[in-house]
């Protein structure tokens, strides 16, 4: 096992671990444990940091959430921490920090397609988190995840994707019978990668809000933010 890397991931992460055995053990994939044992040799695989992993990050995001957003509901602060700690957002995590190229994969797995799938290092970036635990405690865990995980709930809330307005606007709406609630599209601009739309909150065919987002669902949440001000329901 090849251990010459270790030390650059330390440094990049800002965690030097006092047990290298933690850290080994959250960078091995079961393809590398699995082609060990083959060959008779016992390697532990990073399914059991990852579990713990899972569990240690949502209690810090959790926390955090909670005490951020002191008036927020239930379902809103559950909304957030699924759009922070899912497959997709850490799989970024892993990927800000070259996670895939630490990674210690079996011969019939390692290729550059797997180093990036984001099942494969999101579940090794939780295995990390557990490292980390293990190895010092939760102050130290905490200060490893949150800045990715503080950079993702701010972009959510320049998206308007931390309070799900369109759900507080159709309950509004759904106050009278008859009344039709949908969105259009205005206008679409800017490069293939980086696009920015223009929707239109409508009520019964009249505009009542008009919102831009880097998504459709983003600018609909503006929008929807917007129509609610006109109902006295603004944040």
């Amino acid at each position: 096992m090849d251990t010459r890397k270790l030390s650059e991931l330390e440094e990049k992460i800002g965690y030097t671990f006092k047990d290298k055995k933690l850290l080994l053990r959250a960078l091995t994939h079961s393809s590398y444990s699995n082609e060990a044992k083959a060959r008779g040799e016992e390697i532990e695989c990073n399914e059991r940091l990852e579990f713990l992993g899972d569990s240690v990050l949502s209690l810090i995001v959790t926390s955090y959430l909670f005490n951020k957003f002191k008036n927020s509901l239930e379902g809103e602060l559950s909304k957030i921490r699924s759009f922070t700690v899912s497959e997709k957002p850490l799989s970024k995590y892993a990927a800000e920090i070259g996670l895939g190229n630490y990674l210690f994969l079996g011969h019939g797995e390692d290729n550059e397609y797997a180093r990036k799938r984001p099942s494969l290092t999101s579940d090794a970036f939780e295995a990390l988190i557990a490292a980390i635990y293990l190895d010092s405690g939760l102050k130290e865990a905490s200060d490893f995840v949150l800045p990715f995980a503080i950079k993702n709930i701010d972009t959510l809330e320049k998206e308007n994707l931390t309070i799900d307005y369109k759900s507080l606007l159709q309950q509004i709406v759904q106050q009278e019978q008859g009344e039709i609630l949908e969105y259009e599209l205005l206008e679409e601009r800017g490069p293939a990668h980086d696009k920015e739309f223009l929707m239109a909150a409508k009520l019964n065919n009249n505009i009542i809000g008009k919102g831009r987002g880097k998504s459709k669902r983003a600018a609909e949440q503006s929008a929807a933010k917007k129509a609610l001000e006109l109902f006295g329901k603004s944040e």
